[in-house]
């Protein structure tokens, strides 16, 4: 087997990253490190809920990095942004590019609200141009914590590893009860058929319930997946009957609250 380090290295891939994230993953360090390392992550969480605050009822789009605005995928995910802020959701993704803007994208065509969440790397994650605002994050639970946090629905499209552990986090914190039952949408039956035959093949192993399988919708229709958001997110929430929080003064949030709202 390959060394990890060389896998890398051929792939042109630089592991810069967090170093401090990799460090705090490796066992117990002193005292006064694992303090600072938490304070660190509690500055970007504060960061996170300080630029977020004001986006409204969220949707929030997974997928692939690697796709161009001419490859297929990338056109089905434009459509499906805008269609889905046609709803009055604010589309909100990793700010990246490939999958994330053409979800971004596709809520600026339609003049809808676009929001990222980016995560500092060495490749592939620079903010897309089609974003009203993003924050750039060095830790990656701290963006899948804010990418569901403001989320009532979320969208899986065609992606890698980071797309099917967002997709596995979230059906397991539905599963689980951690989350309420907010939609899932994996797009993609095609490229998805053999995850899907997997989880069927789980069911009949008995590692998940039969009613495991309902968490998410698995289509590629534009109109059925927004139609299930709709169904399961603005009634089953009750949407229309909540209220944006308003901004307060004191803290310089009213420029932070005109840029995001449109005011």
């Amino acid at each position: 087997m390959n060394d990890i380090n060389e896998v890398h290295k051929e792939a042109g891939f630089t592991p810069v990253g967090s170093k401090q994230e990799a460090v705090f993953l490796d066992g117990p360090h002193s005292r006064l490190k694992e303090l600072s390392f938490l304070f660190k992550v509690m500055r970007q969480f504060i960061y996170g809920l300080r630029k977020l605050h004001f986006v409204g009822p969220c949707v929030t789009v997974f997928g692939s990095a690697r796709f161009d605005e001419n490859h297929e995928y990338y056109k089905i995910t434009r459509q499906m942004g805008g269609e889905i802020a046609r709803l009055g959701f604010t589309i909100m993704t990793g700010g990246g590019p490939g999958i994330m803007e053409a979800a971004n994208r596709g809520a600026k065509d339609v003049g809808g609200r676009s929001i990222g969440c980016n995560i500092i790397l060495p490749h592939e994650q620079k903010p897309n141009p089609y974003l009203d605002r993003w924050i750039d994050l060095d830790y990656f639970f701290v963006r899948k914590t804010l990418l569901s946090k403001y989320s009532y629905a979320f969208v899986v499209m065609p992606g890698g590893y980071g797309t099917l552990d967002e997709f596995f986090e979230a059906i397991t914190l539905i599963q689980t009860g951690k989350f309420q039952k907010f939609p899932v949408v994996l797009m993609g039956t095609e490229y998805h058929k053999r995850l899907y035959d997997h989880i069927q093949h789980m069911i009949e192993q008995k590692t998940i319930s039969d009613t495991d399988a309902a968490l998410f919708l698995f289509t590629d229709s534009i109109e059925e997946a927004v139609a299930h958001i709709s169904k399961y997110a603005i009634e089953g929430f009750g949407l229309k009957k909540i209220k944006h929080p308003k901004p307060f003064r004191l803290l310089g949030e009213k420029s932070l609250y005109s840029i995001i709202m449109g005011d």
